[in-house]
């Protein structure tokens, strides 16, 4: 097809697209002028060409026409959030998250009245508890039922184990082999600043530990395992459609190294960390490109942010607001007609094959040298991730990365005071830790704290 439409038009080279491109600079540097580096160390070019990029076309089989709209509830009452679910249900949710916070849930009860043969359903577990787990393990295999419980990103962002690490080993492979579900927090890593190479990698060494762990279990009882990443996403649209292909493909590739289940999950919310506190309804524009970048680079399920959530409690309002946000990319523009359509992008082709490159790199190098779990206890992850963060964070104040409304073009008559309902910023809890947490952090924290002050 392509041959029968372009075959009128001659074939133009690299080096006569780049004749071209220096001959209208009228002197000026190539380099220079048009090619900038990005913080993962990647050159991007002013254009790609089919010749540079035969090698590193990835197929990534995934379908964008199956992404479900989620949506995440907090558990904190079991009759309300029943409530909340069956509503939500009605109001364009595919799929739940809930996040339970205790053993004391019922599972039962909060999800009364919803088909769980058809609703898929995540349960993020923040316990250990071998008796809600043995529970669910008897529900019926036609339930469409995730349980999440990530020790180690417990431990990466607590700064200490739910008891102590043989305990919670002990407990965590109780839970998978009953649950046959692993789950990585990769968001973190982003939330606190880490780049996209350092994402992955971390994700990859993250996953490694458990699967090193489960590594005597039989070929049959390993493929039985469903790992998923639970992974956040920022505004840097191409990259980041990108980083969760390359996510994919380089889990691909370790779960054979391993004999896994190369069949991944990846749940996407948008990224925290460019959030705003001042003139907010910016971050419904953030969250919108974000959740583009996430469809197009292969996501399970979406999770949208509300525009208020930084400063806001749980409300209709925004609630609504994000749901429909998916429902209007999903309904209305089409984000669900069209497999795999970033594939056989030249831009985004390359971008996948450093990304993966890179992160398989550091991936080698922390393998090397003690694993995840040891560059955790010696404090190597923090440090890095805390280079990574300082660099975007002067790269914020020096207003290299703009966050319209904060850092420009602010509105100065913008009051918020009186609408803080959440505490925005880092909260300290002065407690003992056996390593380093990793801290979240967003990137206007600090100017909003200064606006807030001066009100």
């Amino acid at each position: 097809m392509s041959k029968q439409l372009f075959n009128e038009f001659s074939e133009v080279s690299t080096k006569q697209w780049k004749q071209k491109i220096q001959y209208d600079l009228k002197g000026a540097d190539y380099n220079e002028t048009l090619i900038w580096k990005t913080n993962e160390g990647i050159d991007v070019k002013p254009f790609y060409h089919l010749s540079e990029c035969t090698n590193n076309i990835l197929h990534v089989n995934t379908k964008a026409t199956q992404w479900q709209i989620c949506q995440t509830i907090f558990v904190a009452n079991t009759e309300k959030s029943n409530t909340k679910a069956l509503d939500l249900l009605q109001r364009g949710a595919e799929s739940l998250k809930f996040i339970i916070p205790s053993p004391t849930i019922s599972f039962s009860e909060l999800t009364k009245g919803i088909d769980l043969s058809i609703t898929p359903v995540i349960l993020e577990l923040h316990f250990l508890d071998d008796t809600y787990i043995k529970q669910l393990s008897i529900l019926p295999s036609s339930y469409k039922i995730s349980v999440q419980n990530d020790i180690i990103s417990h431990l990466a962002s607590s700064g200490n184990w739910y008891h102590n690490i043989e305990l919670d080993h002990e407990y965590f492979t109780n839970n998978v082999l009953q649950s046959s579900s692993i789950s990585v927090n990769v968001g973190l890593y982003q939330n606190a600043g880490a780049n996209m190479v350092q994402q992955l990698a971390y994700a990859l060494a993250h996953v490694s530990e458990y699967l090193n762990h489960f590594n005597t279990l039989s070929s049959k009882e390993k493929h039985l395992i469903n790992v998923t990443f639970n992974v956040a996403v920022g505004s840097n649209y191409f990259f980041e459609i990108a980083k969760l292909r390359a996510l994919r493909i380089l889990w691909i590739a370790l779960a054979n190294e391993f004999d896994f289940n190369s069949e991944c999950q990846i749940n996407v919310t948008p990224t925290k960390r460019n959030k705003t506190l001042y003139d907010y309804n910016t971050n419904m524009l953030r969250t919108t490109t974000e959740c583009m970048s996430a469809i197009l680079g292969g996501a399970n399920t979406i999770s949208n942010l509300a525009y208020d959530a930084i400063y806001h409690k749980d409300n209709e309002f925004g609630e609504r607001i994000s749901r429909n946000q998916l429902l209007i990319l999903k309904h209305e523009s089409y984000f669900d007609k069209v497999d795999n359509p970033a594939d056989g992008t030249y831009y985004i082709e390359t971008l996948t094959h450093q990304l993966s490159e890179k992160a398989l790199e550091l991936f080698k190098d922390i393998e090397a040298n003690g694993g995840f779990l040891h560059q955790l206890k010696e404090g190597i992850i923090q440090r890095k991730i805390k280079e990574s963060a300082s660099k975007e964070q002067e790269q914020f104040n020096t207003g290299e990365i703009v966050l319209l409304g904060t850092n420009k073009h602010p509105n100065v008559n913008d009051k918020m005071k009186d609408e803080l309902e959440l505490y925005p910023f880092i909260k300290t809890n002065p407690v003992k830790t056996l390593i380093e947490p990793i801290i979240e952090r967003r990137l206007a924290e600090l100017l909003e704290q200064k606006r807030l002050q001066d009100e």
